[in-house]
Parts: C-alpha cells; sequence; structure tokens
C-alpha cells in the first residue's frame, strides 16, 4: 500500500510539472503575441497620427503647386489603401510604405521651393512631420522587438511543440520593402 501512494504521488507529481511546462509556456505564448498586437496597435496610432497631418501640409503645398498632382493623388490614395482596404499586417506595411514614397517625393517638392518653405504654416507641419516620423520610428523598433522575442519563442525548442499544437504562427517584422524607401530622395534646387 505504501508502494502504491508513492508511485501515485511520482505520478502525480510529474503529471503537475508537465502541466505546469505547458500552461507557463502557452502563457507565456500569449503574453508575447498580446505584447505584439499591442506594439502594432501603436504603430498603426502612429501611422494614423502621420495620415491625419500630412492633409494639411498638402494642403499648404497644393495651392502653390498645383503641377505635382501626381504626389497627391499617391498620398490620397495610399492614406485611403492603409485606412478602408488593408486589413492584415502585411497590407498595413505594404500600404504605409506606399505612403513613405510619396511622402518622400512630397518633401522635396517642398524643399525644392523656398518660398514654400518660408511659410510659417509650413515650417510648423514640417516640425510636427518630423516629430510623427521618430514617433513611428520608435513605434516600428518597439514593434519589431516584440516580433523578435515572439517567433524565437515560437521557433525554438520545446516551446515550438506547444506553439504549434495552439496555432501560434511567425509574425511579420515591419520591415520596408519598396524600391524607393531604400535610396534618399534627390534634391535638386534651380537656379
Amino acid at each position: 500500500m505504501k508502494n502504491i501512494l508513492i508511485v501515485l504521488g511520482v505520478i502525480f507529481f510529474i503529471g503537475f510539472l508537465i502541466f505546469s511546462f505547458f500552461g507557463g509556456t502557452y502563457n507565456s505564448l500569449v503574453a508575447e503575441k498580446v505584447a505584439v498586437q499591442t506594439q502594432q496597435a501603436q504603430v498603426e496610432t502612429q501611422l494614423q497620427r502621420r495620415f491625419d497631418l500630412v492633409p494639411n501640409l498638402v494642403a499648404s503645398v497644393k495651392g502653390a503647386q498645383i503641377q505635382e498632382q501626381k504626389v497627391f493623388e499617391d498620398i490620397a490614395n495610399a492614406r485611403t489603401h492603409y485606412a478602408g482596404v488593408a486589413s492584415g499586417t502585411p497590407e498595413k506595411i505594404q500600404a504605409a510604405n506606399q505612403f513613405e514614397s510619396a511622402l518622400g517625393r512630397l518633401l522635396v517638392i517642398v524643399e525644392n521651393y523656398p518660398q514654400l518653405q518660408s511659410t510659417q504654416t509650413v515650417q510648423d507641419l514640417m516640425t510636427q512631420l518630423e516629430g510623427a516620423e521618430n514617433r513611428i520610428s520608435v513605434a516600428r523598433q518597439r514593434y519589431n522587438e516584440s516580433v523578435q522575442i515572439y517567433n524565437q519563442h515560437v521557433q525554438t525548442f520545446p516551446t515550438n511543440f506547444i506553439a504549434g499544437m495552439f496555432g501560434f504562427q511567425p509574425l511579420p517584422l515591419f520591415t520596408t520593402t519598396t524600391p524607393e524607401a531604400k535610396n534618399a530622395p534627390k534634391v535638386e534646387f534651380e537656379k
């Protein structure tokens, strides 16, 4: 009888350890995924702030530079795509990259027209835009750090077994994929 109680105690203890490992690992993966989702929301908040700010800059520039209509249309289309069409992280990343490409072309326009730069409204908006870009950069960095930690746990042994059992999949990093974003905009001043 004593031996049976010892065997049952050992079996119960081993079962408890296995359950604790599975439960702890699952809870850790959930916490990391929630952290990634939180950081993704932060990136989206900062991108939305920029999308709301840029139309003011566009309106200021538009009055002086009607011939650059394509840039304004690209910005509006990218903003619409992000706000209405993009549903998942990869689509939002693509829409944000399209927006950044058009925004880079707009900044070249502003830099090419010194009289436009000198207006206080444009200066203020450019300062706000610079701040927005810095916030976006920080939010993206934090998102990517959260994704890196999560993806590492999802893909390493023995957590990958539990992740596979419960459907945890690696998540995409927020990267720039457009060729235009990899090159600095060329600025040429008129003589």
